[in-house]
């Protein structure tokens, strides 16, 4: 089903047929600083993420991963800037960015169905009057890129953490954003989910010209699966391939030695 939803998307995300994104954007957030109550959470944030790569942020508890995460998505007063570039004509443009968060609030028997909550987000038309079939095939194929499509008719109070998680995914991969922001989604996963959630993020970012933007606790996964590391402590303290942040001073400092 990956590759069905694949060549009908095409249109809009060009893939290059190595099966590489095309690497023609990029993501600069310059001079990002964080002020809530005269306190500084976060300053002195610069980085460049760059479409078809996974860029890890991690941190002790307090760093001011979620308050970056926040700044990126327009959700906390900050100063600096966050930018998308057209590689391809220098022209600066719209960033589209897909969102998922830790959990979400969902009272349990709530009568909402999978495809209830997918297609609030894609269809004009009210979901609970009726079923639309358009819209229903629809989301069922978007369920499909992460093998969630047997969800569609369950109630979203009754899924698992790792089901969720997917249903969130297809929702916030639709369309295909510029820049995918991950904040700890996959808290409480057991490791079926935590396997699968990374291959997921793999196929993304490998097939469409999106960047990924990830904050995690779960350091041997970010280990294996991250192109960039940044460790934060209300500033960057390192930043660059995995390896390289793991035996650098300042991880040693925060996390001891755990190589």
């Amino acid at each position: 089903m990956k590759e069905q939803f694949e060549k009908k998307d095409l249109v809009s995300h060009r893939l290059r047929k190595d099966g590489k994104s095309c690497g023609l954007h990029c993501i600069k957030i310059k001079d990002i600083k964080v002020e809530i109550g005269g306190t500084t959470i976060i300053e002195d944030i610069n980085l460049h993420i760059h479409c078809g790569q996974l860029t890890a942020v991690i941190g002790k508890n307090g760093a001011g991963k979620s308050t970056l995460m926040k700044a990126i998505l327009g959700e906390v007063k900050h100063q600096g800037s966050i930018e998308f570039k057209n590689m391809q004509n220098g022209t600066f443009q719209d960033l589209k960015i897909g969102y998922v968060p830790q959990h979400i609030n969902i009272e349990k028997n709530t009568p909402t169905s999978v495809f209830d909550l997918c297609a609030g987000y894609i269809s004009r038309f009210p979901v609970f009057l009726h079923k639309r079939k358009k819209v229903y095939e629809k989301v069922k194929e978007q369920l499909s890129r992460y093998d969630a499509e047997d969800l569609i008719d369950q109630a979203v109070c009754d899924l698992s953490g790792g089901e969720l998680q997917r249903v969130l995914l297809s929702i916030a991969t639709t369309p295909i954003p510029n820049l995918l922001v991950l904040d700890e989604p996959v808290s409480g996963i057991d490791k079926n989910g935590m396997d699968l959630f990374y291959r997921n993020i793999e196929y993304l970012k490998e097939h469409y010209d999106l960047a990924v933007i990830l904050v995690s606790h779960d350091l041997e996964y970010i280990r294996k699966y991250a192109d960039n590391v940044v460790l934060m402590d209300r500033s960057i303290l390192a930043e660059g391939r995995p390896e390289s942040v793991f035996h650098s001073e300042a991880f040693i400092n925060t996390f001891g030695n755990i190589n």
